[in-house]
């Protein structure tokens, strides 16, 4: 099985003015090689209870969306007796980038279950957005590359390499986890090592010889680390690209 992260199409105009269409994160170019990008966007239709409309709110405005308008129907909202018959319904834009960053995941855990969410196909716009990459021991993992707002980059960089490090199973030696973004690494976490002691059925005895012993362990956990790329298990992927 492959996995992969959710697809969306980017036009990338190049500062050669060259225009491609990017199916895949692994391939989205450099920033200093963009002119510009444009993404699509969503028209989404939410219905819920009117009582969690100030719930939803701040949710809408975390995910970039727009609001074009609401209508209430079935009560009264203002009033008490009624408010749990009146429903609402707003009407937004939105990047699909962000609809598919968990968002019908929050918007049930938001409305406690009650909140619908509808969408078509809308408008393509312009995106302010970059490649965030993930590296594993030094070498870039592909698979976990995905295309996010500039605006929540850093955080999302940190946490996915917080992810990583709880759930990689650790080696022999000691990994390097890092997010880059923007030409530099903008989050790091090192995996610890096993602790092995290779002396440890050695009771007493010649203090050279452990020494020797160690030495020779700290030489092959240098050289599986400079040979060895880290597999990473199927069930991280999935973890990881589980919505938090």
């Amino acid at each position: 099985m492959v996995i992969t992260q959710p697809s969306i199409t980017y036009n990338v105009e190049y500062k050669n003015h060259k225009i491609e269409k990017i199916f895949s994160p692994a391939f989205f170019p450099e920033d200093g090689l963009i002119e510009k990008v444009e993404e699509p966007w969503v028209n989404a239709l939410i219905i819920t209870p009117a009582q969690y409309v100030g719930n939803l709110l701040p949710l809408l405005y975390e995910h970039e969306a727009e609001i074009t308008f609401t209508e209430n129907f079935g009560g009264d909202p203002t009033s008490l007796k009624l408010r749990g018959t009146s429903k609402t319904n707003i009407h937004a834009l939105m990047p699909l980038r962000e609809l598919m960053r968990g968002f019908f995941d929050k918007l049930k855990s938001v409305s406690q279950g009650y909140a619908s969410l509808s969408y078509e196909k809308g408008e393509v716009r312009q995106a302010d957005v970059t490649k965030l990459s993930i590296l594993i021991g030094g070498e870039e993992e592909p698979a976990l590359s995905r295309v996010v707002s500039k605006r929540i980059v850093e955080r999302e960089a940190e946490n996915i390499v917080d992810k990583l490090k709880n759930l990689l199973p650790r080696q022999m030696f000691e990994i390097k986890i890092q997010a880059k973004a923007q030409g530099r690494i903008i989050a790091s976490r090192t995996l610890s090592a096993f602790r092995k002691d290779v002396t440890q059925h050695m009771y007493g005895g010649d203090i050279t010889r452990k020494m020797k012993l160690r030495e020779k362990q700290k030489k092959g956990k240098k050289k599986m680390r400079e040979r060895g790329k880290i597999r990473i298990p199927q069930d991280v992927f999935i973890k990881i690209m589980k919505p938090d």
